[in-house]
């Protein structure tokens, strides 16, 4: 099951796989994407920006983030190619989607350690 946010079946194939280590791999992600977000914000140059992208995209969509993959993808896309003008708005709206995977996936852990 999917929505616009989450893959489910992704999710249910890592929980399968990390069994009683899934909850330390949602932790993870929602540690270390806290820290990507801030350095899409802090990036130096459009390089360093493009290069944060493509990193946050593949974690996202390996976690099952259709949507933050998809935002992070146009972001890099943006940022090696262009254009540049509005960038600052697609790194808000990465921000946000941010927020509301988070949400989702913090509900996640609850159930899968209730």
């Amino acid at each position: 099951m999917a929505n616009e946010h989450l893959d489910y079946k992704v999710l249910s194939a890592l929980k399968e796989v990390m069994e009683d280590e899934y909850p330390l791999l949602l932790d993870t992600f929602l540690e270390d994407s806290a820290t990507r977000v801030a350095h899409l914000r802090e990036a130096r140059d459009a390089r360093d920006l493009g290069q944060a992208a493509h990193s946050f995209k593949g974690s996202s969509a390996n976690m099952g983030a259709v949507q933050l993959a998809e935002l992070c993808r146009e972001l890099e896309q943006r940022a090696f190619h262009g254009p540049l003008q509005g960038i600052e708005d697609l790194v808000s709206r990465i921000d946000l989607e941010f927020g509301t995977v988070r949400q989702l996936f913090i509900d996640e852990r609850q159930r899968c350690t209730s």
